[in-house]
């Protein structure tokens, strides 16, 4: 079984419980990042954290405000099962600029099919409500919904 970042889950959690070694590996990238510490030793010392415990840290932990930049939104589709439908809807999504970060299909019962898709349209070219439009014009399309938006 493959276990790597991609596969892990991520949860929100309140600043005061977090372990010292963790709230100081984030302040030493902000250090980092702001030009406040010239390496990861400048840092580190200046937080007083060992550099294995930064090295150990420094890509699971973030602020939130790094994780938030991102608009993300998910759509929820019914479908009529027809060969090449996903490529087109597909298609559509990535002409209008969104980055397809996930894609569930269920299997299809009786010619009909659900996906859910979620996209980040932090750069997206065109508005959502377009997009939307877009995509209830393909003939396959029954519905498309919104189930929720970070947008």
């Amino acid at each position: 079984m493959r276990h790597d970042k991609f596969d892990k889950k991520f949860f929100l959690v309140r600043e005061d419980v977090l372990p010292e070694a963790m709230k100081k590996t984030l302040d030493a990238k902000e250090m980092i990042e702001r030009g406040r510490a010239e390496s990861v030793w400048d840092a580190v010392q200046k937080v007083d954290l060992s550099r294995s415990a930064f090295y150990k840290y420094r890509d699971t932990v973030f602020p939130f405000h790094t994780v938030v930049k991102e608009k993300i939104i998910t759509l929820f589709f019914y479908l009529e099962d027809r060969s090449g439908t996903l490529s087109q809807l597909l298609s559509v999504v990535a002409s209008a600029g969104c980055n397809i970060l996930t894609i569930h299909q269920t299997i299809p019962l009786q010619g009909r099919a659900n996906i859910t898709l979620s996209l980040n349209v932090t750069k997206m070219e065109i508005e959502i409500e377009e997009l939307l439009t877009k995509l209830r014009r393909l003939e396959f399309v029954e519905k498309v919904e919104v189930l929720g938006s970070g947008a």
